[in-house]
């Protein structure tokens, strides 16, 4: 499958079906959904409609998280990148949200800030976008430091799904 960006260590791709068992380990691990809102998924099934629902939006927006993939091993190690949000978040609607998500076993190798540094390169160059946005749980430090040490500057906290969350922007340079 053809990398749409590439790091050192990692590729990013669009995520496919024979992704589904790799986004299943992710997705049902309990210490991966602490900070994310909704319960961990319980069947193979729900990961495939969640590769299905990402997959539509590459179609509808041109834009969705992509695969994450370890260059050595080919290993499927969690999605990243950029997703368009149309509904209403802390006053804004239709915008460009940077996220990431890794299997557990990954954590604490440096993917996340990574990955996201070069989607960032990528959405101001390639995209042109003139701002990306991204949301952290308040009480989730190591992503609150990925999004700063990415440059991101923290704007305000609000509450989404009952949480409080920081809101933050990063500014085309």
């Amino acid at each position: 499958m053809r990398s749409i960006i590439e790091t050192d260590r990692l590729y990013l791709r669009k995520i496919l079906p024979e992704d589904a068992a790799a986004m299943f380990e992710m997705d049902s691990d309990p210490d991966v959904h602490r900070f994310l809102g909704r319960t961990p998924v319980k069947t193979l099934s729900e990961s495939v409609a969640d590769i299905e629902n990402i997959r539509q939006q590459y179609v509808d927006y041109g834009v969705a998280r992509l695969a994450i993939v370890e260059r050595a091993t080919g290993n499927f190690v969690g999605w990243g990148g950029l997703k368009f949000i149309t509904e209403s978040m802390n006053g804004f609607q239709n915008f460009h949200d940077l996220g990431y998500r890794f299997i557990k076993r990954y954590w604490g190798k440096g993917y996340a800030q990574e990955s996201s540094r070069a989607v960032i390169k990528y959405a101001f160059e390639k995209m042109d976008l003139p701002v990306i946005y991204a949301i952290a749980d308040l009480e989730h430090k190591a992503s609150r430091n990925v999004l700063e040490k990415c440059g991101f500057s923290f704007v305000n906290s609000f509450e989404y799904d009952g949480d409080p969350h920081g809101w933050y922007t990063l500014q085309r340079p």
